[in-house]
């Protein structure tokens, strides 16, 4: 059983604006979700892989990768909330499969679970989002985030992750005021590899601010142009 040190946190609605997913805070404001202002940062690398292996190969492998990724993480959201119900959970046989896999990792490294699937928000940053695990890992805490692959992924290729776990850590410490110094990306395999990527969130912290700055430096040019529109059409 997982010890649980639940911290009380508002709930928040989100709003598309421009086919770009904002929430919307206790007070009114609307925050851009963080992986929104990551996507840009993705978008290159994707862009060529989709022009490599053609559009319907890409479009299956998205959509096979995101109903994994999202069976596995529902099962450990369970599983650390001592709700595991095993038949329903290994009906979805690879999902499942995968979830053993890093079964005992869970069951080794974490505890004092402080939240789970929560809505977090800066006012700082001027971002928000939607967290996996927040709790100790190996004894210090942690954001935690739970990720599918096909293959063992290179370190290289996490920055993103690494960038958006840290903004999750800074809006906890600024809603909560309890320091997460620890961002934790567990990864598992089709062949049955868990990978523990482990990093102190510190060193993210500037690429976060130049993410953030990149993507207002864009969203205010893109408006500007609709309003430009908009002026042209009703003239």
């Amino acid at each position: 059983m997982f010890t649980h040190n639940p911290i009380e946190l508002p709930e928040l609605s989100t709003k598309n604006v421009n086919r770009k997913r904002f929430y919307q805070t206790p007070d009114g404001k609307l925050y851009p979700s963080i992986t929104t202002v990551l996507q840009r940062r993705k978008m290159q690398g994707l862009m060529e892989w989709r022009k490599r292996v053609g559009e319907d190969v890409a479009n299956y492998v998205a959509r096979t990768a995101a109903h994994r990724g999202t069976k596995v993480h529902h099962m450990c959201e369970d599983f650390l909330n001592n709700n595991f119900d095993e038949e329903v959970h290994k009906k979805n046989f690879l999902p499942y499969v995968l979830f053993n896999q890093i079964k005992p990792v869970l069951m080794q490294k974490v505890d004092n679970i402080y939240a789970q699937e929560c809505g977090l928000y800066s006012d700082k940053y001027k971002v928000a989002g939607r967290v996996d695990c927040i709790a100790k890992y190996d004894g210090v805490p942690s954001i935690i985030d739970f990720k599918t692959s096909t293959k063992e992924r290179n370190d290289d290729w996490n920055e993103s992750y690494y960038i958006q776990a840290s903004a999750y850590s800074e809006m906890f410490e600024e809603r909560t005021g309890i320091a997460i110094p620890q961002i934790v990306i567990l990864v598992v395999t089709e062949d049955g590899v868990v990978q523990e990527f482990i990093k102190d969130k510190g060193e993210y912290i500037p690429k976060l601010v130049e993410a953030i700055d990149d993507f207002t430096t864009d969203w205010e040019k893109e408006n500007e142009m609709v309003r430009s529109s908009s002026n042209d059409v009703s003239a």
